[in-house]
């Protein structure tokens, strides 16, 4: 005779609740990443020398001395790092999701590119308004804009996670678990 237990069922609203504290700690972790690898590779001196080169193309526009082709080369290498972890680690430990990496991956690859296109056009412009207009320095503008920059992703992510990350994991039947 098999025993059935069945879990009292969550509600869709306390799992989205619980859902986005986990995300909200995934997102620390994945800012923390960021940071630590755009202020790593603000100390490398031949990234940093690309500060000196204004970068022009498409709608971005980083000038030296200030930004030019280093920070664009810092804010987004960092910005995508900070994202792959996200990604891995929100499918896995915050959304259970076995959705197919093959269908969510390119979706994901394509919303982040759109997001890292806006986020690479505002963050000199914010960057330009915390040094020129409020006297900060150049890495505390940078920390500021790219904070700014987060702060949108993040509201922006967790509903494309959610739709994204949909389907469970199916739970294995008991006798394999045990087995």
């Amino acid at each position: 005779m098999k025993e059935t237990t069945t879990a009292k069922p969550k509600s869709k609203g306390l799992e989205t609740f619980w859902q986005f504290v986990k995300f909200i700690f995934v997102s620390l972790l994945a800012m923390i990443v960021q940071f630590a690898l755009l202020n790593i590779l603000k100390a490398i001196p031949a990234i940093d020398a690309l500060r000196a080169q204004d970068f022009h193309w498409f709608v971005f526009h980083y000038l030296a001395p200030k930004e030019g082709l280093g920070y664009f080369i810092e804010f987004n290498v960092a910005n995508i790092a900070a994202q792959i972890v996200a990604f891995f680690v929100n499918r896995e430990k915050t959304f259970h999701s076995g959705a197919n990496v093959a269908v969510t991956l390119p979706i994901y690859i394509v919303f982040t590119v759109a997001l890292l296109c806006f986020s690479a056009w505002l963050s000199p412009t914010l960057n330009d308004v915390f040094m020129t207009k409020l006297g900060w320095s150049a890495t505390l503008a940078l920390n500021a804009a790219t904070m700014c920059c987060s702060c949108i992703q993040f509201f922006l992510y967790f509903p494309v996670d959610k739709i994204l990350f949909r389907k469970k994991k199916e739970e294995k039947p008991k006798e394999e678990k045990d087995a």
